[in-house]
């Protein structure tokens, strides 16, 4: 498994990468391997306000559906477009090009209620 140091993480295997007031998020490694070969990802909410650990979309395997859940409060910006065509990038690339939506962070505070790598790796 892998787990990046400059993620923070949730309880709910989702990831999340800041850059200036504009994040990145996804599923974890850990998260897709559970899941299984992802067949459609599902998110609806571009230029919506979504509260923390509230739902931005669905992800769809093989045998199972999972709800996407915000980690921090934020407007959904965009959506990795690739996802469309490519919905196994989360598999073979959950941090890099698997990303799931750009997000832009109403309140940094948030983060630190997230957790780092290893607080990550010990609860799974």
């Amino acid at each position: 498994m892998n787990f990046p140091e400059n993620l923070r993480y949730t309880s709910e295997h989702e990831w999340i990468r800041v850059e200036g007031n504009e994040a990145y998020v996804g599923i974890t490694d850990y998260a897709q391997s559970e899941l299984g070969e992802i067949v459609f990802v599902d998110v609806d909410t571009i230029g919506e306000q979504i509260a923390q650990g509230e739902v931005f979309g669905s992800v769809e395997a093989v045998k199972t559906v999972s709800d996407l859940n915000m980690p921090v409060s934020g407007e959904v910006l965009e959506f990795n477009e690739a996802l469309n065509d490519q919905p196994e990038l989360v598999n073979n690339d959950p941090y890099g090009e698997g990303w799931m939506i750009k997000i832009s962070v109403n309140d940094p505070a948030e983060l630190d209620s997230l957790m780092d790598a290893a607080a990550y790796q010990a609860s799974i």
